[in-house]
C-alpha cells in the first residue's frame, strides 16, 4: 500500500500540502536491532510504520532501560520529531525490534504543514495525548504493581504479539523492557517455572500455563 493509504488524515490536506509531504518523504528499510532515533537532540522526523515493529525506551544514567511503548503496522511515532515541540524534551531512543519498513516525514516539513493546517495540528495533539497516556499507564504499573505481575503481563502480551507461547527472549531483554535487573528477572522466571507457569531453556521462555499467569495478573 502507498503512504497515502496509511496517513490517517491524508484527505484533510490540500493539494499543495500533499505534494509537499510526498516530495520530502523518505522510505527506509531497517534491520532488527537498528537504532533509528536517539535522544531529543536527534530530530529524525515523524515515523510512519508500513510493516515491522519498533520499541521506544528511555535510558537511565546507570544504563538501565525501560520500554515506554511499542509501535506496529500503521503506527506513527511523534517523539522522534519532538524537537519541533519546544516544550517537549524527551530523551527517547527508538530501535527496530523486527525488520521494519517505514516512512520518514522530515521534521521541518511536518512542522510547516502543522502550522497552516488545523487538522494536522489537532491530529498531532491527539498523537501526543495518546503517547502520554501510554507513559502514564507505565508509571502506574511501576508504582502500584509488583514485579511478578508485571513480568506475567509482559509474557502474555509478548505471546499475543508473536502468536506463540514459545518466546525467543533472553532474561536481559525482559529486564530491559521492564526497567529491572537481569538477575531479578531470572529469579522471577525460575519461580514461575517452579509453579508450572513457564518452561525455561536457552534464550527461550515457553508459557505452559497461560491461565495461571493471567490469574496472577488479575490478583
Amino acid at each position: 500500500m502507498d503512504f497515502q493509504d496509511y496517513f490517517p488524515i491524508w484527505d484533510k490536506l490540500n493539494t499543495i500540502q500533499q505534494n509537499k509531504m510526498l516530495g520530502s518523504l523518505m522510505t527506509r528499510n531497517v534491520h532488527k536491532g537498528t537504532m533509528i532515533h536517539s535522544g531529543s537532540a536527534d530530530c529524525t522526523g515523524l515515523l510512519l510504520i508500513d510493516s515491522g515493529q519498533l520499541r521506544a525506551y528511555i535510558l537511565s544514567d546507570t544504563g538501565r532501560e525501560i520500554t515506554l511503548y511499542r509501535l506496529f503496522d500503521r503506527d506513527i511515532c511523534l517523539f522522534s520529531a519532538s524537537c519541533m515541540l519546544r516544550s517537549i524534551q524527551f530523551e527517547v531512543t527508538i530501535e527496530a525490534e523486527k525488520d521494519t519498513r517505514l516512512w520518514i516525514i522530515p521534521t521541518e516539513i511536518y512542522k510547516s504543514i502543522m502550522e497552516e493546517s488545523t487538522a494536522v495540528a489537532n491530529y498531532t495533539n491527539e498523537l501526543m495525548a495518546a503517547r502520554f497516556s501510554d507513559v502514564m499507564w507505565l508509571i502506574e504499573q511501576i508504582m502500584w504493581k509488583s514485579l511478578d505481575k508485571r513480568v506475567a503481563a509482559f509474557l502474555l502480551e509478548e505471546a499475543s504479539i508473536e502468536g506463540t507461547a514459545t518466546l525467543k527472549l533472553t532474561h536481559e531483554t525482559i529486564a530491559n523492557h521492564l526497567g529491572s535487573h537481569r538477575e531479578v528477572i531470572t529469579r522471577m522466571l525460575r519461580y514461575f517455572q517452579n509453579e508450572g507457569m513457564v518452561r525455561l531453556s536457552r534464550k527461550t521462555v515457553e508459557i505452559t500455563d497461560a491461565r495461571k499467569l493471567k490469574q496472577l495478573c488479575d490478583e
